[in-house]
């Protein structure tokens, strides 16, 4: 889920995805305009250890809510799923218009207007990511909660088979054998669901698309999202005029608490993805690739012990597998990171000490 939004606010390739889900940040990162500068280039250990410490609250807080969002969304009922959609367009637009007034942040629209292809890639984006959360909210308020769930398990899966088929990327062998294992998890699956599990397939594919797509795009979260939803934004507000004028609507007639949580949607998108952008700055990539196993964890234990969806036995063991295939890809993941990173310790102490003997070189011939 969100290691893929991570890279894509930081300009990096790879992971593993998120949230309703869905992993240094760049100058238009969400919340680079917080005022901090984060534990980069920080001399003092007491600020670099207080600054990781909030991006961690901050990561626990952002995968947090994305965890428990299967909480909010039958709080909207008796709105349909598309209703819930609609709202969400247009109120998430209005949450992150705000803040963007708040913050002075419009240079980056002028620039945007002016190339095309961003537009159109955003656009995809943005259909992309509507028909993620369209089937994320209908599987929720259909108690298919476990499903959904897996739909971002298995998405970091799906990320690296599409690195592969679009990308060329070349994977390591561990990758290899991830990729194989959930290919085996989703086929026992679907003979556990008695179906393909679509809802699953559809988000964890919907999602990765999505990350792809914003990876081109490279615009820091809070103005992706600006830019994504005002191109939902009029669809939505004509869906919700045409449900009102045909007496379909229940926004304003169940009362302001409904119309209330339905206001609430633009809140329950943004500010995930704020605190998000918060950890992103903060902390590195590999923990943030820790992190975000929280929010299908918490999902599916909301599914189980909350919704009391069934788990029979052929479906645990296909999740046993997704599990065992996130398992081999963290491995590999922090194997890798841990062998980059004494590579470059060992490149600088070699320029270093090529740096002393040429010195003393140049010394000894003068």
């Amino acid at each position: 889920m969100a290691v893929q939004q991570a890279k894509n606010s930081m300009g990096a390739t790879g992971s593993a995805g998120s949230s309703d889900p869905i992993g240094s940040a760049s100058s238009s990162d969400p919340v680079s305009s917080t005022g901090s500068s984060g534990p980069v280039g920080s001399t003092d250990p007491r600020t670099s250890k207080a600054e990781q410490r909030i991006g961690l609250l901050n990561g626990f807080a952002a995968y947090g809510m994305w965890g428990l969002v299967p909480l909010f969304w039958p709080l909207l009922k008796p709105a349909g799923a598309l209703e819930i959609l609609a709202h969400r367009m247009v109120w998430s637009l209005a949450v992150v218009g705000v803040a963007l007034l708040v913050m002075r942040r419009w240079a980056w629209l002028g620039e945007l207007l002016r190339q095309p292809r961003k537009l159109a890639l955003i656009s995809v984006a943005a259909a992309v990511i509507t028909v993620n959360w369209g089937v994320y909210i209908w599987a929720v308020n259909s108690e298919h909660v476990v499903e959904a769930s897996l739909g971002y398990f298995i998405n970091p899966l799906v990320t690296i088979a599409m690195g592969v088929l679009l990308l060329k990327e070349r994977l390591r062998p561990l990758q290899w054998t991830a990729v194989g294992v959930g290919l085996s998890a989703v086929l026992v699956l679907a003979i556990g669901y008695g179906r393909p599990p679509w809802i699953s397939l559809t988000l964890a594919f919907s999602f990765a698309t999505y990350g792809l797509v914003k990876k081109k795009v490279n615009l820091g979260g809070i103005e992706s999202l600006a830019a994504e939803t005002a191109i939902q934004f009029l669809p939505a507000l004509a869906y919700l005029l045409w449900l009102g004028s045909s007496g379909d609507a229940t926004f304003g007639t169940q009362g302001a608490g409904h119309a209330t949580l339905l206001a609430a949607t633009g809140v329950v998108t943004a500010l995930p993805l704020v605190c998000f952008g918060a950890a992103a700055i903060r902390v590195p990539l590999s923990t943030l690739g820790l992190l975000q196993y929280l929010a299908p964890v918490f999902q599916f234990l909301l599914g189980i012990l909350y919704f009391h969806e069934a788990m029979p036995p052929e479906r645990w063991a296909g999740f046993a597998l997704v599990w065992l295939a996130l398992s081999l890809l963290t491995f590999d993941a922090l194997r890798t990171a841990r062998r980059a990173a004494r590579a470059l310790r060992a490149g600088a102490v070699a320029s270093a000490v090529a740096g002393v003997r040429g010195a003393a070189a140049v010394e000894a011939k003068s």
